[in-house]
Order: C-alpha cells, then structure tokens, then sequence
C-alpha cells in the first residue's frame, strides 16, 4: 500500500491565492488619460526632430528643448504633490559608432522615494530621442511619434498619477536620450543606479507602444508584448555550468516578472492581455532595457503587439502611394492608455511588495525538497511555488502562508519540478516569484549572498 505524504493532504485542501494581488484600495489606474497622452505626443512631434546629435540649445526644436520640456512636465508634477519627486540629470560626454563626435547626453529622472524601504527600487522608462531613414541624419524631420513619443509619454503620465501616493518601495521615471545611437541613455542610467547602490527589483522599459496596426494590414489592439531574457546576460562560466546541472534556462529574474506582469493583466474588461515573448528583444534589435540585464538588474520591454515599419525609422515622405514617416496620426490612443494602466497597475504592485527571496533548493538524490530562502525587509510570510519544467506559468502553490524560510516537502522528488518562493507584505503585496535554480535571485551576480 503506497502512503500519501501528509503534507499533500494539507496543500490540496488549501485554496489556490492568486500569483500577484494588491491590496485594496482605489486603482491609481483610473487616473490614466487618454486626452493627456494626446497632447504630450503633439508637443514631442512639434519639436520637430529630437536626434540626440539634433540642437541642444534652441527652445523650439530639438533634443535640447524636448529634454526640458519632459524636465518641467516632472517638475509641475512634484509641484502638484508638494514636491514629492527628486529631480535629477544624469549626464555624460559620450562618443560611439553613431556618435563620431563628443556628445552631451543627459536623461531626465524624476525619483518619488519609498516610506520604508526607499532603496528598493522599481524604474519605469523610455526614450526620447527620435531618428529618420538615416539615423545619422540630425536635420531631418523625425517626428518620433510612437518611436518612442509614446513611451515618453508614458513615464510622463505613470508620475502624473502615482505621485503623492505613498509606496513602500521607490518608483523611478526616466526619459531617457540616445537610445537610437546605440543605447547610451539605458546605459547612463543602469551605471547611475549602480552608482546609487540601488537594489534594482524592476525595470519597465517601453519602447513603441502606441500602435495597433502593422505594415501588412494585421491589426492587433488586445495584447502587448513583454520581452525576457532566459539565460542571464550577466553569467559567468561558473553559473552556466550550475544551470546547466540544475536548471534555470527559463527562470532568470527577467523571465519571472514577465510572469508577473502577465497575471496582473486581463483580468477586468477591456484590459490588454500580455503576449509574452521569451527572448530578450526582438529578433536582430535592442531597447534600453539590454544595459541594466548586463548588469545583473530584472529588465524586461513593453511593445506593441504589431509592429509598422513603414512608420518607424522613416523620414515623413510618400512613395507609390505609400505614406512612410512615424506620425501620430498612425497612433491608437486608447491602446496607448491601456498600456501605461498596465505600467501604471505593475508599478504600484512591484513597489507595494517586498523584494523577492534568494531561493535554492536541494533534491538529488533523495525522495524529498528542501526549499530554503533568505527573509526580507518587509515581508510577513511567503508562498511556495512549483511547476513542471515543461510548463509556462507558476500556476501551482505548494504552500501558501508560510512563515519560515525553510521547508522539507515529502515525497515530492525534485527532478520534475522547478520551485520558487515570492514574498507577502503586510497588506497582502505579493512579489514576483524567486526561482530556486542557479541565477534565480533578483540581484546582481556579484551581490548574490547565497542561501545557507
């Protein structure tokens, strides 16, 4: 007669808790407007062009005049919340293949600091530059409406609507410059987080998200895609090596808050559903998001379902009929506010909850799993997670209230399952999941302590 461990008895009665809650309260969501998302694209498409290598001094056109104005759009925020944003431009001089000669390149950054825990942070960001056909080219018209106005516009109103409420964690919104040159606002802003000594626990970069329409007619205003990386791009030979023995190839801290950020979305009417795409960015091309996943830091991109590129990367002109050039009139605005209600719904999730716990476990050879984790600041208990190696989603729960930071599941064999823990606040936040396989902690490498 085969003997059912009695743990199972208890987990099987248990109800199944939702992957990602919040607590109640009123959904800073709401707040999002369509109108105002309107009018800031209009003001960055009548800037004309915003090349990084465009004028910097002029205060009608440029990448100079469209830098301030994202400036004071954040300064009239704080201003409205008693000033509850901190202000900063970090720059750099920087050169590169797309940059021949030395360029002032400056992100502007708005900081609205956490009640407890103010040094974890949660970043949400896009690009303001613009480019046309020839991304050399500095003089051109280069509208950039969804390429990346709407991003911007994003961050711009994501601080509209959270500031003045008060999280545990911080929330950081970025506009960042250069990213058509080669990245070099992502990476500005990854070196300044280091800098700061940041627990980075998220960064939602969005980069074209206003669109519905691709070039060969398809439409699809229901999803948008969430890019992840799977293997981490900060391994080194030693972590290969352990994933390889014990799994992790689809559980980096990137892949994980996809998860997250898909179960936070479709669940009222009219909600976008989130399209996950496990691989770092589309195929052959990059976003903002690349530097901080070399650093170790949970980056993920948000992008249109459908992409255009008869409208991205294209000077405004028409050939045989065909309107080419990225304009707003090829934007869909009710897309465009569903997206940032997403940004707007995760941000406030990720910076309610406690970071996620540093998690291992250990099951070979033996006919049990030990799954041990660190305790973190804020958290009142944890959930334990499994899936099967095969499957998508943490769908799941072993245990779903525990107090310690260890436990000892019977007769559960390790070999078939990934495991993994997120951690509860008081209010009922609940991280995203912390795999327990090689690279599954929410840190850099480098920073990783290892669970005793």
């Amino acid at each position: 007669m085969t003997r059912k461990p009695l743990i199972f008895a208890a987990l099987l009665a248990a109800p199944l808790p939702a992957l990602a809650q919040g607590a109640p309260s009123p959904a800073p969501e709401a707040a999002v407007s369509q109108e105002r998302l309107h009018k800031d694209v209009e003001r960055l498409v009548a800037f004309g062009t915003r090349h990084t290598l465009s004028d910097q001094q002029s205060k009608k056109r440029g990448i100079g005049a469209a830098r301030r104005w994202a400036e004071a759009e954040f300064r009239k925020t704080s201003k409205a919340c008693g000033n509850c944003l901190q202000i900063v431009l970090p720059e750099k001089m920087v050169t590169g293949p797309r940059i021949p000669t030395p360029v002032r390149l400056v992100d502007v950054v708005a900081i609205q600091r956490g009640t407890e825990r103010p040094n974890e942070v949660v970043i949400v960001q896009g690009h303001i530059d613009s480019r046309g056909s020839d991304v050399m080219d500095a003089k051109v018209d280069a509208p950039g409406a969804n390429d990346d106005g709407s991003g911007t516009t994003l961050v711009l109103e994501a601080a509209r609507v959270l500031a003045g409420r008060k999280f545990a964690g911080t929330i950081v919104y970025a506009v960042l410059s250069g990213e058509e040159q080669g990245l070099f606002g992502g990476q500005l802003l990854a070196d300044y987080a280091a800098q700061q000594g940041w627990t980075v626990k998220a960064v939602l970069n969005n980069d074209i998200v206003g669109g519905t329409h691709g070039s060969d007619g398809v439409v699809d205003d229901t999803h948008v895609r969430v890019f992840s990386e799977g293997p981490r791009a900060d391994a080194d030979d030693k972590l290969r090596a352990a994933a390889r023995r014990d799994g992790g190839e689809n559980d980096s801290p990137s892949r994980n808050l996809s998860r997250f950020v898909a179960g936070l979305a479709g669940d009222k009417d009219g909600d976008l559903a989130v399209r996950q795409v496990w691989r770092a960015d589309r195929m052959g091309r990059g976003g903002d998001h690349l530097p901080f996943l070399d650093k170790g830091f949970p980056a993920i991109r948000f992008s249109v379902a459908i992409e255009d590129y008869e409208h991205q990367h294209q000077d405004v002109r028409t050939e045989n009929g065909v309107k080419f050039g990225d304009t707003i009139d090829e934007m869909d605005f009710p897309y465009l506010a569903k997206v940032v209600k997403l940004n707007v719904r995760t941000l406030a999730a990720l910076a309610r909850a406690p970071m996620p716990p540093a998690t291992t476990a250990q099951a070979a050879v033996q006919t049990f799993t030990d799954v041990k984790w660190d305790a973190v600041p804020g958290a009142v208990g944890y959930t334990v997670w499994r899936r099967r190696t095969d499957e998508a989603n943490w769908s799941e729960p072993l245990i779903a209230d525990a107090a310690a930071t260890s436990v000892r599941l019977a007769g559960v064999r390790g070999d078939d399952w990934v495991f993994g823990v997120s951690a509860r606040a008081a209010d009922g936040s609940e991280s995203p999941v912390a795999s327990a396989v090689p690279g599954g902690a929410f840190a850099p490498l480098a920073a990783t302590k290892s669970v005793p």
